[in-house]
């Protein structure tokens, strides 16, 4: 059998940016559009956004909170928007904005214009991009990378013949758009920079060297002008003064140590470091290779035309993978809507953190992925938001810990972003981010970690302790708040998206308080804080079920505006939360099917991110079949030609959510057990996945034929009992050691693991 070969490959060059292929190291980012004679490189740095910090908090929030309560509580909805609109959202009501760096423009100077041979691909095993093809019998060949040790993007030009290099490169910026600098700074070097306005804004700079075997190098004007050369090496770094006081010296200082290696040294420095995350998790969907060589943006089309292409899928589950390590590496800062793509001054959504829903799908699959360092930037961003949350949670609303609205940039501003009612008055941000502190420690149970991150889950719990009201039904609400960002219908006919008591927010304070009380009786302290919390949680409204059969999205049944909504705030609790189940809460589960149905019976999942999720939801209710068949409707309908997520436009959450979601329908562990294969679909008839985490500190490998499982070997981090859950007519036993698993009911195993060890179980 053909080894699979994991890569995005075409035929032809970008015509626009959607068919661009994207490189990066978590700080330092490319777009490769792979053009014969005028090669364009959009650049991005994760750190240049606009300006710089501001206190945006509004002053009057506190006084007219009171009167929003009461106007809410009195079912006054227009008098409390109108009110609220005015005094809640930031002063001014928006955050900063990331921008890009720039292009990186390469003209090459073919003897003929004509060319044949021609293919570019990204290889998902190496993150090194190719551009190939033939001119006058002469073969040229472009390897592109950005290398995280050496924190350099590295352009590689060769040709079958010697001195068939001649070229001139040079950057831009959207026509010297907030440039001070764009000049030549050594015979081989260039150097490009600016300030991004704004009220203290961002010092960037960019520099490029060229190190050119034979041939020569030399700069006029802004140009650097290779000619003649046998291979020509480019060596391209960035820096911003968020960073570094001075961001040129460290531009040409990044550029100098790399410039000390030989490319052979560079380049396979780059491919063990990516190599040690990539390779962690391998998939095998089925056996076919038989589309392998055909150009991914046709496979595409093959699939929306209803062929099948198992393949294709485990291409876009490792491309997922592959995105999380470029966009978001320790020391960089965490993955935005965009990952760290984009070529836009003024980008959809300012390309920030969007925190009702978008910045967490991004991490779905950091750590089942076994990607956790990948993790890391998240925890630094809600680290820094702490205090500007603080601020807001004492300024806005006279309470203690802090809060976050649903935007937050690269200063952690939590302030309301906007004046969009259905989404800008929603204080659970901080509260939806921490829930990752305690994710990370449940599939880590590095305790020194929960004890480093104790004080921040507990902070955004400490903000609801105050912030929560008793309603006439003697529960705890929030309010004001929405149900991100839908639209109620009142019996009279009034709608409103201003609300008391959401069902979301109560879902997730739900978590908030569980993980701090948990967390506060692993480490072993702070009793009288987690008696408090689970009296206040006792409290807490439950999920309940509506006149549809479906689970309810406000403490009210009102009928919604839009049935079909993108959003599915309310089952939050079936997933990322584990507080609806198939087998502990068979009554919830079955009204969230319904749920699913009604979204989709009135066009929901028409965004790629809501697609993603809905696929991670169906996978929790362990119907395999329609958890595919949102697979295939996120490929068919929200997937662009490079395989980016598509809103539209251009999203990378789905990418994430997808990928999450095809390791849901293989590896479950929300349940104190580990679940195998719970949401396989019939034609995912023979596979295999390693690598996978599970939580309580567990590695997961897995094979299948025929549908049923037919291995699985664990390895532990930790002493524990294990549990596992088959969903086949077999029974497994431990080949080495059978006396140590019990079957414990149907299905279900038990053993002692031990720190270190691994059980390997096969089917008799």
């Amino acid at each position: 059998m053909n080894k699979r070969t994991r890569k995005l490959l075409y035929y032809k060059s970008a015509q626009d940016w959607n068919e661009a292929l994207p490189i990066g190291n978590g700080r330092l980012g490319g777009m490769i559009f792979g053009h014969v004679e005028n090669e364009r490189i959009q650049l991005n740095e994760d750190s240049i956004w606009y300006g710089g910090p501001r206190d945006r908090n509004n002053l009057d929030a506190l006084k007219y909170l009171p009167e929003v309560r009461k106007l809410l509580s009195e079912g006054r909805l227009k008098e409390a928007e109108e009110l609220a609109i005015l005094a809640f959202p930031g002063t001014p009501d928006v955050q900063r904005h990331y921008e890009p760096l720039g292009d990186l423009l390469l003209h090459f100077n073919h003897a003929r214009s004509d060319y044949s041979n021609y293919s570019r691909e990204l290889d998902l095993e190496t993150a090194i991009s190719h551009v190939n093809y033939t001119i006058n019998d002469i073969n040229y060949k472009r390897e592109i990378f950005t290398s995280y040790p050496d924190q350099v993007m590295i352009i590689r030009l060769t040709a079958s013949e010697e001195k068939s290099l001649s070229l001139q490169l040079f950057y831009d910026r959207g026509n010297g758009r907030n440039l001070d600098e764009m000049k030549a700074v050594s015979f081989d070097t260039l150097m490009m920079g600016g300030e991004t306005g704004g009220q203290d804004g961002i010092v960037f700079r960019s520099s490029v060297r060229a190190i050119s075997d034979g041939g020569s190098v030399k700069t006029i004007g802004n140009r650097l002008i290779v000619k003649d050369a046998n291979t020509v090496t480019l060596i391209l770094s960035a820096a911003t003064s968020f960073r570094y006081e001075d961001p040129e010296h460290q531009c040409i200082q990044i550029i100098e140590k790399a410039a000390e290696k030989n490319y052979e040294t560079l380049r396979q420095t780059h491919i063990t470091d990516y190599q040690l995350l990539f390779r962690r998790v391998n998939l095998e969907i089925g056996q076919s290779m038989e589309k392998q060589e055909l150009a991914t943006d046709e496979r595409l089309e093959l699939v929306r035309k209803g062929e099948e292409d198992l393949e294709l899928i485990s291409t876009y589950f490792d491309f997922g993978r592959y995105l999380l390590i470029s966009s978001s590496r320790p020391n960089s800062l965490p993955a935005t809507l965009q990952g760290i793509w984009n070529d836009q001054m003024l980008p959809p959504w300012d390309s920030k953190f969007t925190i009702n829903i978008n910045a967490e799908m991004n991490y779905w699959p950091a750590e089942v992925c076994n990607l956790s360092e990948c993790h890391e930037p998240l925890f630094d961003l809600i680290e820094k938001m702490r205090e500007p949350g603080k601020k807001t949670a004492s300024v806005m609303y006279n309470c203690r810990g802090f809060t976050a609205h649903h935007n937050t940039d690269i200063w952690g501003d939590t302030a309301p972003q906007d004046r969009y009612m259905p989404a800008t008055i929603w204080p659970m941000g901080a509260a939806w981010l921490c829930l990752h502190l305690w994710e990370h420690y449940e599939y880590s149970q590095d305790k020194d970690f929960l004890n480093m991150s104790y004080e921040t889950m507990k902070e955004a719990a400490l903000f609801f302790v105050d912030f929560l009201i008793e309603n006439k039904e003697g529960l705890l609400i929030t309010s004001p708040s929405v149900s991100p960002e839908n639209t109620y219908i009142l019996p009279n006919g009034e709608k409103g998206v201003l609300c008391e008591g959401p069902s979301m927010d109560s879902q997730i304070i739900y978590d908030l308080f569980s993980n701090c009380i948990e967390a506060s009786k692993i480490l072993g302290f702070d009793d009288e804080f987690r008696k408090e919390l689970i009296r206040l949680r006792d409290k807490l409204p439950r999920p309940k079920i509506g006149k549809y059969g479906q689970i309810q999205e406000w403490s009210e049944d009102y009928e919604e505006e839009d049935p079909g909504h993108r959003h599915i705030s309310h089952l939050f609790a079936l997933h990322p939360s584990n507080q609806i189940s198939t087998k502990k809460t068979p009554e919830l589960a079955n009204a969230a099917k319904v749920t699913l149905e009604r979204r989709l019976k009135h066009g929901g999942g028409h965004t790629g991110w809501s697609r993603a999720w809905i696929i991670n939801m169906w996978a929790r209710l362990e119907e395999g079949e329609l958890a595919y068949q949102n697979m295939l409707g996120l490929l068919k309908s929200s997937t662009l030609p490079n395989l980016f997520d598509n809103h539209p436009p251009f999203q990378i959450d789905g990418n994430f959510g997808g990928t999450a979601g095809i390791a849901e329908m293989l590896l479950q562990s929300h349940q104190d057990e580990i679940h195998l294969l719970p949401a396989l679909p019939q034609n995912w008839e023979e596979g295999k996945v390693s690598g996978l985490k599970a939580r309580g500190g567990f590695k997961v490998d897995i094979a299948w034929e025929n549908n049923q499982l037919t291995e699985v070997n664990i390895t532990a981090s930790k002493n524990g009992i294990c549990r596992i859950r088959t969903n086949t007519l077999i029974k497994i036993k431990d080949i080495q050691s059978e006396h140590l698993i019990n079957e414990i009911e149907s299905f279900v195993y038990e053993f002692e693991a031990k720190e270190g060890q691994s059980y390997n179980f096969k089917k008799i």
